[in-house]
């Protein structure tokens, strides 16, 4: 059996902190979220739902909601929050694009959400891997919203354009966290990387809506996170979410504290001030959770303001 974090092996214990009654997710029995298990199963697709080992798995699938992770189950990044598996990615599956549009297809979906692995050890990054799924998906469902949640393509050049080239509905890629945790939290990724990537998508196509998130419970300061949230804005990014960090082993970055429900309240209520078209804070708030019902609000508050 292969370990899952080789990296962190020898990095010293965290013990985890006890979850307050507020971040308990609820289990269920629903026969649609079965469905939704039985035909992500056969397909043989990856999720980040079950990857990253997501908290509200049992509600999303419930509905019919699930974020397909495509390029494998495994990530060439060593991110100290993360729960996805990191080491030597396999080869890319060329029928992934028409496995997913299928999926797509059967669950019926209204929107979907693509996502995947950071691989460095591919030449564009996998942008054009991306493509030919977000291509194959728009063929087979034609009514249905697409969202990208993509990595940051980090010296690759242009490559990120060809995600771009198949217009996406909603263009994502997440901050993760303020500039002075960078090289603890994120080592292989540049804050003002990752800003410039949202701020580029943008100016290529301003019909699309961007997206990007942060997690809160690191060690940040209140000023560090509302500094961040005036960096989105100025890249002109329409969507902001903010979660709770949860920690996924006692070898990963140490949880710092919780937030209360109101403390999210108040972050939400600053960054709506701000202008974003879109806020969620919340302790469950996830990059896909509800991305379904918030994609139909984002439309309506770009029509408003319009």
């Amino acid at each position: 059996m292969k370990i899952r974090h080789p990296e962190k092996i020898n990095k010293p214990s965290n013990p985890i902190k006890k979850k307050p009654i507020w971040i308990r997710s609820k289990l269920t029995n629903s026969k649609e979220f079965f469905l939704t298990k039985t035909i992500i199963n056969k397909n043989n697709l990856i999720t980040v739902c079950q990857e990253a080992n997501c908290p509200n798995i049992t509600e999303c699938w419930s509905k019919r909601h699930a974020t397909f992770m495509i390029m494998g189950d495994t990530c060439t990044r060593a991110c100290a929050f993360c729960d996805v598996k990191t080491g030597k990615p396999g080869k890319l599956d060329p029928f992934e694009s028409y496995k997913i549009s299928s999926a797509v297809k059967k669950l019926n979906l209204r929107h979907v959400v693509i996502t995947s692995v950071d691989r460095d050890d591919l030449k564009d990054g996998g942008s054009n891997h991306f493509y030919e799924v977000i291509k194959q998906t728009r063929k087979i469902n034609p009514k249905t919203t697409i969202e990208v949640l993509t990595p940051d393509f980090l010296r690759k050049g242009d490559s990120y354009k060809k995600v771009l080239d198949a217009n996406p509905d909603v263009f994502n890629h997440n901050i993760e966290t303020v500039p002075s945790l960078y090289l603890k939290v994120r080592p292989g990724s540049r804050y003002f990387s990752s800003l410039e990537l949202l701020k580029n998508a943008k100016k290529i196509n301003k019909n699309i809506f961007t997206k990007s998130g942060i997690m809160v419970g690191l060690g940040e300061k209140k000023e560090e996170i509302i500094q961040v949230m005036d960096d989105l804005k100025s890249a002109d990014v329409d969507f902001l979410t903010i979660g709770q960090y949860l920690q996924p082993s006692v070898k990963h970055f140490p949880l710092d504290r919780y937030y209360s429900p109101k403390e999210f309240d108040e972050l939400g209520e600053i960054a709506k001030a701000k202008g974003f078209l879109l806020v969620s804070s919340s302790p469950l708030t996830r990059s896909s959770y509800h991305a379904d019902e918030d994609f139909a609000k984002l439309q309506q508050n770009r029509k408003n303001k319009n």
